[in-house]
């Protein structure tokens, strides 16, 4: 729908658009990632492009991992500075701890697939020796 020359989105229409629900969308409102958008007559929502950029932003930070805590730090500091540029450096600090963090666990499951190839490698050599020697008895 057009309002002022400017097209606006319900939002079944922005949750069917970017793939989440309407309650993951009112849901994030509450804990203020998101603005509350305008309303209209009876209380239907309405989105604006920006609100669907900002939305995509807040999802995309989910699908890497960001936690809902450290979405909101962001959002309060844009709330503050009014600006992309001032949230950049924390966010930077944020993915660089979950990629230390990836790497970790990257390190662990690669010991823990050796150690399983190492152990898988005894109960082969078990089972051909145990074999080997029920052979000499026959």
């Amino acid at each position: 729908m057009k309002i002022n020359g400017e097209t606006h989105y319900q939002i079944g229409e922005v949750a069917e658009m970017l793939g989440t629900t309407t309650r993951t969308i009112r849901y994030y409102e509450e804990i203020g990632l998101l603005t509350p958008p305008i309303r209209l007559d009876g209380g239907i929502r309405i989105y604006t492009k920006d609100d669907i950029i900002k939305l995509k932003f807040i999802l995309k930070l989910k699908e890497l991992g960001i936690t809902l805590k450290e979405m909101q730090e962001l959002a309060s500091i844009y709330r503050v500075h009014q600006t992309p540029d001032k949230i950049m450096p924390r966010l930077i600090e944020i993915l660089d701890s979950h990629i230390a963090k990836i790497d970790d666990k990257i390190a662990k499951l690669a010991s823990l697939r050796k150690d399983i190839v190492d152990y898988k490698q005894k109960v082969l050599e078990a089972m051909k020796n145990k074999e080997g020697g029920q052979d000499e008895k026959d």
